[in-house]
């Protein structure tokens, strides 16, 4: 099974969930539509609302209410308003292998055109039918944690000493909290017992910090297909987690000369090639693979308590395809 065939598998509530977000974007402001256009013809995976909707067939073996639809079409939304700003919080040029916004029309307008998503993503969480005030604050839970975790961050690359439970709580913040956004307000919008809402978080929190190790994973040994240039975590001063392992597996004296490296990679950046040898060298990437199938096990198991259905093997698909996946 692939991500198309469960986006076929999903008929026409995926189609539901396109056509939304595409009309919330519509706007009178034509450098604005064109703007929107673009961002939407290099979409990606789409992993968040895919989750939502399968999250909700497997917690109530329906296809999706308009509730589930406005939240699915949100945490897309939501997603893509991060990346406009974050590509101007990193200065990005290349996302999903295209130029960014910010480097085609500059910072400004990538911080507005993601303000615009961000209120849109807003306007489908409160004018859904059922006005659930528990997925008004679990997105705005979501929406504070993405904001502290981008702070937490940057000023974590500043100092160079990110351990591994400053780098959990990052991608818990920018990455899972958004997961877990997607799948419990999809359970919640189905009116899913309180067992499976709580198989929900759990999935979710596993899931999404399994992807973002993934993502790192990717920078060091990924390829160009990932659509970003790689290493560039580093040059971003970004201590993630097989930089974390390799320090695990080297001595003091290594570690802190290699953490010397990173908060000058600004003005050397030449060194970037001897930070990712440390990493391969000293089981960097291993150590990070080990945590990743750690999480998607987790992911996995916290499915237990639903029934099985086609639902059900399309989440264990997707844990397993965060493991396996090379873009």
């Amino acid at each position: 099974m692939d991500i198309a065939a469960i986006r076929e598998y999903l008929g026409k509530d995926w189609t539901a969930v396109q056509d939304r977000i595409a009309s919330s974007l519509r706007s009178d402001i034509g450098l604005l539509n064109s703007t929107n256009d673009s961002i939407l013809s290099h979409s990606g995976k789409q992993m968040r609302p895919m989750l939502s909707l399968v999250m909700a067939r497997a917690c109530s073996g329906m296809p999706a209410v308009d509730a589930t639809i406005r939240y699915a079409a949100a945490s897309e939304l939501l997603h893509n308003a991060t990346l406009l700003h974050d590509d101007v919080a990193d200065q990005s040029e290349q996302r999903r292998g295209v130029p960014t916004i910010m480097s085609l029309m500059g910072p400004a307008v990538s911080v507005l055109v993601g303000d615009y998503w961000l209120v849109k993503a807003v306007e489908l969480v409160l004018d859904a039918s059922d006005g659930d005030m528990r997925v008004i604050k679990l997105f705005s839970k979501t929406l504070s944690d993405l904001a502290e975790g981008e702070m937490l961050q940057l000023q974590k690359a500043q100092k160079g000493d990110t351990d591994e439970d400053d780098y959990l709580k990052i991608i818990y913040n920018k990455t899972a909290s958004l997961f877990e956004a997607a799948c419990i307000s999809a359970a919640i919008s189905v009116n899913a017992c309180p067992e499976y809402e709580k198989a929900a978080k759990d999935y979710a929190y596993a899931l999404g910090i399994a992807f973002q190790i993934k993502d790192d994973i990717l920078d060091y040994a990924g390829t160009d297909s990932v659509g970003k240039p790689l290493g560039v975590d580093i040059l971003e001063q970004k201590i993630t987690i097989p930089l974390l392992g390799a320090f695990a597996n080297a001595g003091a004296g290594e570690e802190a000369r290699i953490r010397e490296l990173v908060r000058g990679i600004v003005d050397h950046p030449e060194n970037r090639d001897e930070i990712v040898s440390f990493v391969k060298a000293n089981g960097g990437i291993d150590y990070a693979v080990r945590q990743l199938e750690k999480y998607v096990g987790q992911a996995v198991d916290a499915l237990s308590v639903l029934e099985d259905s086609r639902a059900k093997e399309m989440l264990v698909e997707l844990a397993h395809f965060t493991a396996r996946r090379v873009f």
